[in-house]
């Protein structure tokens, strides 16, 4: 068969090394990868699903897989998930997903951490797993993805996950917590820009941009050289306004105490969301520093599709695929299984002729090997 279902998965996920031993591996390592991954795409959430799925397609994954013991069981799986060395696995999805994806010049690359609420296993005193993602809101992809370890945070892992990805040209975004000065010298370091949410946690630089911006809106900017942008969007009942603000003048930025020491820093930005439903109307306000030259629409534009990974990355991984309710807890099970919804998001993402949403792909996917084979093929 000239073009193989899957071939690009075998291809670059065969290389993991196999953890067992002896009688242990009476199926062969990369058959349970592949066939969890194709399970996976049409709807299978559990081990049991996998091998119930894998069971009713026997005929059809035997035409590219080997399955010298047929099917593996439910067990299987989990044993050899939970043991399957997860550093190996995530290597094995970065060169995987560098052949499959290109990101485009200037593209957002936004990062953030997600818990898996049901990864945790009180009896043994395990926290639910955290895992920080980087998203790439053109190609609508994960590039790549770390956990973070029970006695650390985000803002530690984050400088390992930039380390992984190849960022020049890109643009990225992260929120409050983890702006620091140390990610935003990485960030130049790796030849992108960046854009950082700033709240309190950086006290004297949120209350210098407040402080300047207040100044600066009570004169109605009147000889201050600044960019200005406004949206309104209508939908579902309501109206939401934002306004976006930008400083770029050395003689404004000076008013920020300890400038110098955030690498690259360009223009600091000030965004006024309003929503209203009705007769109701709230307010927010958010700063950012950018080290993008002052362009307002492009700002705005680039806070706004930060929001993407929660949107069209971690909510579609809790509602199409029920992220948030797996019952994963063994050793490596939650990190590992977490990889294979990324490769499955990754090719159902990308997969286009389709114009519905990612659970209706999978529900496609499990009924039309024709589809699914459109799918792995990507």
């Amino acid at each position: 068969m000239a073009n193989r279902p899957a071939q690009s998965l075998t291809k670059h996920f065969g290389t993991i090394p196999d953890p067992r031993t002896g009688n242990a591996k009476r199926h062969l390592l990369l058959d349970i990868i592949v066939i969890a991954i194709c399970a996976a795409i049409c709807g299978a959430d559990t081990w049991v699903e996998i091998e119930l799925w894998a069971k009713a397609n026997r005929k059809w994954l035997r035409t590219f897989l080997e399955l010298p013991n047929g099917i593996p069981s439910h067990d299987t799986f989990g044993r050899v998930f939970a043991v399957l060395e997860a550093k190996a696995f995530r290597r094995c999805f970065l060169v995987w997903i560098r052949a499959v994806s290109k990101l485009t010049h200037g593209q957002i690359v936004a990062i953030d951490g997600k818990k898996l609420r049901r990864s945790h296993d009180r009896t043994c005193g395990k926290k639910a797993l955290m895992m920080v993602s980087a998203w790439a809101s053109a190609n609508g992809i994960v590039l790549g993805q770390l956990k973070v370890n029970a006695k650390s945070n985000e803002m530690k892992v984050i400088p390992e996950l930039l380390k992984l990805l190849d960022l020049t040209g890109c643009i990225v975004t992260l929120d409050a917590l983890n702006c620091q000065t140390k990610i935003a010298a990485q960030i130049k370091q790796q030849n992108a820009d960046y854009i950082l949410s700033v709240k309190e946690n950086q006290g004297k630089l949120h209350a210098d941009l407040k402080d300047l911006f207040a100044g600066c809106l009570a004169e109605n900017f009147k000889q201050v050289p600044h960019g200005y942008h406004r949206t309104v969007n209508k939908g579902h009942g309501r109206i939401e306004i934002r306004e976006c603000w930008t400083l770029s003048d050395p003689e404004y930025l000076d008013y920020v105490r300890q400038r110098q020491q955030w690498r690259g820093l360009q223009t600091v930005v000030m965004v006024r969301a309003e929503r209203r439903i009705n007769a109701k109307r709230s307010t927010a306000i958010r700063y950012y520093i950018s080290s993008l030259a002052n362009n307002a629409r492009r700002l705005l534009a680039s806070v706004r599709q930060h929001w993407g990974i929660e949107n069209s990355l971690h909510w579609v991984l809790d509602i199409a695929f029920r992220e948030d309710e797996s019952r994963m807890r063994k050793l490596n099970s939650p990190e590992n299984f977490a990889m294979v919804r990324h490769v499955a998001y990754v090719l159902l993402k990308q997969e286009r002729s389709e114009k519905v949403g990612i659970k209706a792909k999978r529900m496609k996917a499990a009924w039309d090997h024709d589809y699914l084979l459109q799918v792995l093929s990507v």
